[in-house]
This record gives structure tokens, sequence and C-alpha cells, in this order.
């Protein structure tokens, strides 16, 4: 005789729930929009099951929870992020094998981000004060200190042709070697229950998240490089929205920056994620970009391809989305960045786009095309899933 436990029916009670929020998303314009809405939610959904079910105090390891099959938060194409959850009190050993990205950077934050509220940052470093071998290893010692909740690293890639990723672990000492605990209904059911009231809480925070931010700033601007809010070591952003006719494009002027070993732009969609940047180019970093002679990169904003329907090397697609949010990233900085540094921004007519640009020379479909395939190859390459 079958017995219905019910242990997934909170789960499933948030998935309908998510469904409507998705759904009837207020910023929804198309019916383009509400199939992207679905596509986010099945990551939303992936991400809420990993956390829930990998989520383990006593056997703790790196998740990777933010990729191009889960994205969330305006996630940076060029990263590969992975967050442990701690326990307040208890020493962690994490080792790993530095490889050759741009940028390896540790933080440790205290509490969650909401729709209300933002998670607190109590320790950020990257990997300029760890002692790394001649081999590349490296190992340091953490003990959770209050408020301790998770360990977040970010292995960012400048250029994605060459640099190659490192390898990363953690674990407790103290409960090395011990077997795990046998599974019950009891923490099976809370498992299920966590992983319902992350769906649900993921889509609200990160529905409101940008109103803090991006949607602050007036449109088609983009701020003066500041440090990055939540205590990113050595990090300094730009932000803004644009909102464009199909008819129009931004041009957005940044100087090169030759004192970081990390410089990007990207634009997103409203869902506040990253749009595909695999098969289309929406977003570069500065071994990407071209450089014109002034040591100035132009990036070109636009629906369709900027020079007489042909793209050029800087250009960044919109991918269907005449809004959506942008974010210029400074990493592993050796300076602090002054107004100088950062972004400025016009929006022209499409057609007056050669005229204003120094270098304007167009790539043909084949020269796009490979481009394209090396991304694909590159986040091939990256992907942990």
């Amino acid at each position: 005789m079958s017995e219905s436990y019910g242990l997934t029916k909170a789960l499933s009670d948030a998935i309908a729930e998510a469904e409507e929020l998705i759904a009837n998303a207020p910023f929804i314009k198309s019916e383009a929009d509400r199939l992207e809405g679905y596509e986010y939610l099945s990551g939303r959904i992936r991400m809420a099951l990993q956390n829930a079910f990998d989520y383990d105090l006593e056997q703790p390891l790196f998740v990777n929870p933010t990729h191009q099959f889960s994205k969330q938060g305006l996630d940076n194409p060029d990263a590969v992020y992975f967050n442990a959850y701690m326990r307040e009190g208890v020493e962690y050993v994490v080792r790993g094998r530095r490889g050759t990205s741009a940028d390896l950077s540790f933080q440790v934050m205290g509490g969650a981000y909401t729709a209300t509220s933002a998670a607190t940052s109590l320790m950020a470093f990257d990997d300029r004060e760890l002692e790394i071998a001649d081999d590349g290893s490296f190992e340091f010692r953490y003990v959770a200190e209050p408020g301790a909740k998770t360990l977040i690293v970010r292995e960012v890639f400048n250029d994605w042709d060459h640099e190659e990723r490192g390898t990363l672990t953690i674990e407790r000492p103290d409960l090395l070697g011990q077997p795990r605990k046998e599974r019950s209904r009891e923490v099976l059911a809370k498992k299920y229950d966590v992983a319902a009231r992350s769906l649900i809480g993921s889509i609200q925070t990160w529905f409101a998240f940008p109103q803090f931010f991006q949607y602050k700033e007036p449109v088609n601007t983009l701020t003066v490089p500041k440090s990055t809010p939540g205590g990113l070591a050595s990090q300094f952003s730009s932000i803004g929205h644009y909102e464009l006719r199909d008819d129009q494009a931004m041009i957005v002027e940044v100087p090169r920056c030759d004192d970081c070993s990390y410089q990007a732009i990207q634009i997103g969609s409203d869902w506040y994620a990253s749009t595909d940047y695999e098969t289309h180019q929406t977003s570069l970093t500065k071994a990407q970009a071209v450089s014109d002679d002034d040591g100035v990169m132009r990036f070109v904003i636009a629906a369709r391809p900027p020079l007489d329907g042909a793209p050029t090397a800087n250009w960044l697609e919109t991918t269907g989305h005449p809004t959506g949010p942008m974010m210029l990233r400074w990493q592993r900085l050796e300076r602090d960045l002054t107004e100088a540094d950062g972004p400025s921004v016009q929006v022209v007519d499409l057609a007056a786009v050669p005229s204003l640009l120094p270098k304007a020379t167009p790539l043909t479909a084949e020269e796009y095309a490979a481009r394209i395939a090396a991304r694909q190859r590159a986040v091939a390459r990256r992907m942990i899933s």
C-alpha cells in the first residue's frame, strides 16, 4: 500500500507561487520577456534545490550556484562563483591551486540578501594576501567569527582564451573522517522547506535589489567609479541602466586601466541577470575589447550592428532588451579610481555611430562568428554543473 509523505509539498507550492511572480513581473513588456522569465525560473529552482540539498554544516563544500543556467544578481559573465556555508566558532581549512585567472577573491558574508536588506560583509581579501607556493598551491585557516554565514569565492577571468581555472576545497578538521549523519524524514522535509523558502526569497530579492542601486540613477547614465557596495576587496564599479529604441545607440567611453588586472563592461536584462553571453556579445573585458589610439575603449550598445549593418569589435548586443541594467567593473586594483577613470555616455541615432568612432572598423560575418565561437568554447571550459 503506497503512502504519501508529502515531503515535496512545500516546494511544489513554492514553485506555483514563483510561477505567478514570474508570469506577472511588473517589467514584462512582451511574450519574449515572459518566456525569458520562465527560463530564469528554472535557474531559480535549480539554485534553490542545490543550496538546500548541498547545504551541510558538518561536511562543507563549495557549490557553484550561479552560472549560465542559473543566473541571478546581474551575475558577471567573467566570474566563476563558489559558496560554502559556515557555522560560527568553527575552524575551516581552505586549500587550492591558484590558476591564471585575473583575480581570485574571498569574502565572508553575514546574513543574506533579501528584498529589504543586503548581506553584511565581514571580511574580504584577494589572493595577494595568501602565501602561494611555486606550484600555485595555497592553504589558509579561518575560524568563523560571530555572524559569519557564507564564504564566497570569485574567480574572475579577463582573458577568456588563455587564463585557466584553479582548484579549491574547504573542510572542517574537527569532523574530517566522520560519516555523514543518516538521512531522516525530518531532515529531508526541512531541506525541501529550505528550498521552497530560498526559491521565493531569491525571486523577491532580485526583483527589489536593482531598485536600491541601478534604477535609482537617471536612465542612460553611468555613475562615477566607486568602491563596490558589500565590501569586495579592491573592486570599483560604475552602474546604470539604459533605455534605447531600435534606431538608437549608446556610446560608452572609458579609459583602459592598466592599474588593475581586470576591467569589463556588461549589460543585462530586467530580470537583473546577465543576458546570453555565450552566443551573443553582451559583455567585454579589456582583453576582449579594442582600445583606440588615445587609450579609450568605446563601446556601442545597440539592438542592431552599428556600422551600416556590420558589427564592430566593441558592439554590445541588447538581444531584444530595449531596457536593462549596465555595470562596469575594475578588480585587483592597485589604486583608487577617480572620476577621470570613469565612463562617459551619449545616446545617439544608430546611423550617426560611424561618424562618432575614431576607428570605425566593421567586422565581417566570419570574423564576428569566430568571436562568438571563442566565447562558447571559453564558457564550456569554465562550466561547473
